[in-house]
């Protein structure tokens, strides 16, 4: 695709912030049209580790271009993720093109308030628990928690836009990448199957 060229971009998510980051970040790429349409993840409602957040953004990409059959697919899915020392949320951003080719983004990571691990680890979602904590419905379709914690410097859809923007590399540097990028079955066959993360 030429740099600034139209372009139709399908969101797994009708979540605001997500399709407004996503709005934002393909300026980068094209023109484009951008629609976000509600798509099932695949995954639990709260992912734990790297292969369900993954795997729950592929689907959900994967989900999107199918049913508006438009030129991109975006999944965003956001999780906790086991370091070895404390757990971080983070977002993870797939982005299916041409040739059903996939490419994966990382958003900034974050540490959640201890006394709410138990909880997420159960799979209470953390949306539920941050609203519950903070008094702030829907939390996750404005600042996000990160904006409650971090009083506005840095918020959801900074994370989501550069989860995005980071997934957009390939797609942005094409003949450095595109060849060698893995296809939705490839990926999907890497984490269903366990080879994966």
């Amino acid at each position: 695709m030429v740099q600034g060229s139209a372009c139709r971009v399908a969101v797994g998510s009708t979540n605001p912030v997500k399709v407004n980051a996503v709005r934002r970040a393909f300026r980068l790429l094209c023109s484009a049209r951008v629609e976000g349409i509600q798509v099932e993840s695949g995954v639990p409602s709260q992912p734990l580790g790297f292969r369900e957040v993954i795997l729950g953004a592929v689907n959900r990409a994967w989900n999107a271009l199918k049913n508006l059959g438009y030129d991109y697919g975006v999944g965003i899915e956001a999780g906790l993720v086991e370091t070895g020392a404390e757990p971080i949320e983070l977002q993870v951003a797939a982005i299916i093109g041409p040739g059903e080719r996939v490419s994966i983004g990382l958003s900034q990571g974050f540490m959640i308030p201890p006394g709410w691990v138990g909880e997420v680890r159960e799979r209470v979602e953390l949306g539920v628990i941050a609203a519950r904590e903070t008094g702030r419905s829907g939390i996750g379709e404005k600042l996000g928690l990160i904006g409650f914690l971090t009083g506005g410097h840095v918020t959801r859809t900074d994370l989501t836009y550069s989860a995005v923007v980071m997934a957009l590399v390939p797609w942005l540097n094409a003949n450095m990448y595109l060849e060698r990028l893995p296809t939705v079955r490839d990926v999907k066959a890497k984490l269903v199957g366990g080879k994966g993360l």
